[in-house]
Formats: structure tokens, C-alpha cells, sequence
């Protein structure tokens, strides 16, 4: 079983800090953030996800360390980096309805920052092309694809007519391709690496032919934090990881050639014995991601407590062995899923050198700020 030092996580002032509260620890992320830059080859080859974290001071920290790009679920992540000053911005979902307008505004907005959207759909892109002129601009935009995820972009066999069909769209600038692959996350590295390499394979027929028909296709953001390691290292793409930077207890499990450092942690407390070596913490599923089935997160010196109940304001645990915690302890559990936790919560608890030293907001957990 994986088991973590506490000495990692356990925090000197917290007395009087109100449970569950969300913790990052500031020099395991910086850490992260140096490994994948070096992974990389450089900071130049990173387009990373917002959405894992969407606070300012991550942007920040990545700005500082030569990061110019960044990936974005939602205008408000986007209206965050810019804000934060970033030199290029990607919006990776879909534009529809009023958020056309919205991203069109916000790119007008923000004049020093590169606004990228993406595409499926030719009629959803010649709206866009559409609304562009009318506000007499041209939104740069990369093809969607779909790398066998299908959930959304254009699928690899149909890609080279779709881009074709809208290079021409006056509204635009057709700039290259937007390639999620969050599906590929065998154990086995080298299994995982075949099979990105499969189908980046016959990505990379479609690029050709678009270039002999001189077609500019030159931005390639490729993966996800699984395929990271895939592709690290070579030139042709950026890579974007997400989770990884601030590291949660799956990819640490899940896949061993990410082991890096979970960075943040839940801090909770014992509420109730309510049978013999029972334990109930005030960490319901309000407070830590139940997104995905399985375990929920893991306690940081009590990995073999077992989950017995999960409700809404509560986590019951059972422990065969070994002590349990008494009322009021506190408690530092590792979640499972970082991004939708993090999302929970209005700030973050930052801790450096073993002690909380300030509070950040997460500031695009709210889905509109200004635009």
C-alpha cells in the first residue's frame, strides 16, 4: 500500500482553522512545476490546463518560470490569465450561443494576449466567423479532434476535408489542431506511449497532406497529463498537461511514471466514534471530489483506514488495525480527483515551511467574472 510521511503535511497552525479546508503547499507545487519544465525540454513546449487549479497565483508561478501558454475550460479561466498577463490563451471547449460574443469581447479586451478558440463544427465556426467580422476582427482558432475520447472534436478520418472546408472562413484564422487524449491512461507506460503513438501516427498523415496542399497547420497542443510523458521531449508539439502540477492521489497510484508529489490535501477533523474502530470525519462529498467511483482520497498515516459511508457532510472510515483518531483530531486527506475538488472551495489554504501563510482565491470557480 502507498503510504505518504505526514511530516509532509502536517501543518503547525491550524488550530483555528474551520474544517474541511483546502490546502496547497506551495513548495511541492513549485517542484512539480520545475519537473515537468525539465520533462519538456523547456518551458517553451508547455501549453498547460488552467481548470486543474484556477487560481491567479498558479499563473503567476508559471509565468515566473518562462510559461507564456495556457489552456482554459471556460471564459472565466481565460478572463484570469489575461488578467494575469499571459502572452497566449486557448479556450479548449467549444464556442456556442452567447459565449461567442463573450470570447470575441474579451480577446478585444485584452490586446496583448493571443486568443485561441476551437472547433468542431462548421456551422458553429462561421458563427463565429460571422460575429468576428461584424466586430471587424479574427479569431485565430485550432481544429478540435478527436483522438478516441468521443466526447467532442472531429474524428482523424475526417479531418483533413473539415480543415480544408474552414481554412477560407473570412472571420477566422485557421491555426492549427487542439488534441485531447484523456483516455490514454494504461498503467504500463510503455503500452500507454503505443498507444498515443498509434494514433498520433495517423494524425500525422492528415498534417502532411494538409502541408503538400500548403495548409498552415503549425500549432499542435497535444494530451493531457497520462500522455504527458509520451510526448515529452518532442518539438513538433506543445504539451499540456493539468493535474499533474498540483498532483492527486490517482495519477500518483495509477500511473508510476507521474509519482509526482500530490501537492495539495483536504484538512478535516474527527467528528464522531459512532461504533468501535469507526471514525467519522466532517468531509462529505461537498469537500472532496466523488466524481469517479472508488475510494475518494486516502488519510496521510492511516492509508489502510477503510471508506464505510460517504454522505454529504460526513466520511465514515473503519480501521482493523492500528489506533484510531481521537474527536477533534485534525486529519490531511490526499483526494483522489484535485481539479473538482479544488472547485469546491472559495480559497486555498497555501502552506510553505510548514505552516499556512496566506489565503488565494480561486478565482475562476465562478463561471463569469467581468465578460
Amino acid at each position: 500500500m502507498t503510504r505518504f510521511d505526514k511530516k509532509t503535511y502536517a501543518l503547525e497552525n491550524t488550530e483555528d482553522l474551520v474544517s474541511p479546508a483546502l490546502i496547497y503547499y506551495k513548495e511541492i507545487i513549485l517542484d512539480n512545476t520545475k519537473r515537468i519544465i525539465h520533462m519538456a525540454g523547456g518551458s517553451e513546449h508547455l501549453w498547460p490546463h488552467v481548470k486543474s487549479h484556477k487560481t491567479a497565483e498558479i499563473i503567476r508561478m508559471q509565468i515566473n518560470l518562462g510559461i507564456k501558454r495556457f489552456k482554459c475550460a471556460t471564459i472565466a479561466e481565460a478572463e484570469m490569465a489575461a488578467r494575469e498577463g499571459a502572452p497566449y490563451v486557448a479556450l479548449a471547449y467549444p464556442l456556442v450561443g452567447p459565449n461567442i460574443g463573450r470570447y470575441l469581447r474579451l480577446a478585444l479586451a485584452f490586446p496583448k494576449t493571443v486568443f485561441y478558440a476551437i472547433g468542431d463544427d462548421y456551422d458553429a465556426l462561421s458563427g463565429l466567423s460571422r460575429q468576428a467580422e461584424d466586430m471587424k476582427t479574427r479569431m485565430p482558432v485550432l481544429v478540435d479532434v478527436d483522438m478516441g475520447m468521443h466526447r467532442t472534436g472531429v474524428p482523424i478520418d475526417a479531418l483533413e476535408g473539415f480543415y480544408e472546408k474552414c481554412y477560407s472562413l473570412p472571420g477566422i484564422i485557421l491555426s492549427g489542431l487542439h488534441c485531447y487524449d484523456g483516455h490514454f491512461h494504461q498503467e504500463d507506460p510503455v503500452e500507454r506511449k503505443n498507444a498515443v503513438g498509434a494514433v498520433d501516427k495517423e494524425l500525422h498523415k492528415v498534417l502532411d497532406s494538409l502541408k503538400a496542399k500548403g495548409l498552415s497547420c503549425g500549432i499542435l497542443i497535444m494530451g493531457g497529463s497520462p500522455s504527458y510523458p509520451c510526448r515529452a521531449g518532442d518539438d513538433a508539439y506543445f504539451l499540456s498537461p493539468g493535474t499533474i502540477f498540483i498532483g492527486d492521489w490517482n495519477y500518483y497510484k495509477n500511473l508510476p511514471d507521474l509519482a509526482f508529489t500530490p501537492g495539495a490535501a483536504v484538512f478535516t477533523r474527527v467528528v464522531s466514534h459512532p461504533e468501535p474502530r469507526t471514525f467519522t470525519l466532517d468531509l462529505g462529498y461537498k469537500g472532496i471530489a466523488a466524481d469517479q467511483a472508488g475510494q475518494r482520497g486516502i488519510i496521510v498515516g492511516m492509508e489502510d483506514a477503510e471508506p464505510a459511508g460517504h454522505s454529504e457532510e460526513h466520511w465514515v472510515f473503519k480501521r482493523a488495525q492500528g489506533e484510531i483518531p481521537p474527536l477533534g483530531e485534525g486529519c490531511y486527506v490526499l483526494p483522489a480527483h484535485i481539479c473538482p475538488t479544488t472547485a469546491l472551495y472559495p480559497v486555498i489554504q497555501l502552506a510553505s515551511g510548514g505552516k499556512i501563510i496566506e489565503t488565494w482565491d480561486v478565482t475562476a470557480r465562478n463561471r463569469k467574472l467581468e465578460f
